[in-house]
């Protein structure tokens, strides 16, 4: 079975900074693409940033600034979403996603597997 294990959330300060982390299993982790999405209740889920395993490339969105790092340890077949400096707007859950396909992009309907998310809060 696939399977996406989306951890690392949890209440930070701040200005503080957290490293997400997607394990994966299930799926030929060097033939496929995993992305980092965000949602907030009432609100469209949000593509962040994305990795393909296959060659490295990553593609983030425009929106996204710099304080946010994808990157993948195939040893591990895992992917990592490092934040820094949050803020209060990036309180979402976060989740992870993946396709088995030479395809890159942050369109949620190209995922076909889907982690069950991880809570991020930011908050004093």
């Amino acid at each position: 079975d696939v399977q996406l294990q989306a951890s690392g959330g949890g209440l930070v300060r701040p200005g503080g900074s957290l490293t997400l982390s997607c394990a994966a299993s299930g799926f030929t982790f060097k033939d496929s693409t995993i992305g980092w999405f965000r949602q907030v209740p009432g609100k469209a889920r949000e593509g962040i940033s994305c990795i393909s395993n296959r060659d490295g490339s990553k593609y983030s969105a425009d929106s996204v600034e710099d304080r946010f790092a994808i990157s993948s340890d195939s040893a591990k077949n895992s992917v990592y979403l490092h934040i820094n400096s949050l803020q209060p707007e990036d309180t979402a859950v976060y989740y992870c996603a993946a396709v088995v396909l030479p395809l890159i992009g942050l369109q949620p309907n190209i995922y076909d597997y889907w982690g069950q998310g991880t809570q991020v809060t930011v908050s004093s």
